[in-house]
């Protein structure tokens, strides 16, 4: 059993909250394996921002999230980050497995902007300014290297 204080931080859809865009989940049993004996802090920072279930897709075009109308989702994005952050800051949080290529969650890749199921490699906006800010960042799909580490 992990300690009181360290924790994994996990994208809530990985671990079957439905607060995807299309109102479903990312339900990953090899994440939820990985966290069965730790301590985890389930998060959505679109969710968190106020954004509803189920919604627009969106999408980054350069380093800003838009749906496929046009319209801007920064504001609620930043906000969901940054409450996010704020819960943080009374965790020790030992590493973060994220979604794939969610525009806020994505580790390797993301979706490029175009709606059109192209693919990039980067970082969604939380995925990033986790990096920035020193965590320890895992794509779900690259979970199964962390097994016996």
């Amino acid at each position: 059993m992990g300690d009181n204080k360290s924790c994994v931080l996990v994208s809530a859809c990985l671990l079957g909250e439905n607060c995807k865009y299309n109102g479903g989940n990312n339900s990953n049993q090899a994440v939820i394996d990985f966290v069965a004996d730790k301590n985890v802090l389930a998060v959505c920072p679109e969710v968190a921002g106020g954004l509803p279930v189920p919604r627009e897709p969106v999408e980054l075009s350069c380093g800003r999230a838009y749906d496929k109308k046009g319209k801007c989702y920064d504001v609620a994005f930043h906000l969901g980050i940054q409450k996010i952050l704020d819960l943080m800051t009374s965790k020790e949080i030992s590493l973060a497995i994220l979604q794939s290529r969610s525009p806020s969650c994505g580790v390797n890749e993301i979706y490029d902007g175009s709606f059109s199921g192209r693919k990039l490699q980067a970082h969604g906006l939380f995925a990033q300014r986790l990096k920035d800010s020193g965590y320890r960042i895992c794509d779900a799909e690259d979970i199964n290297e962390l097994k016996g580490k």
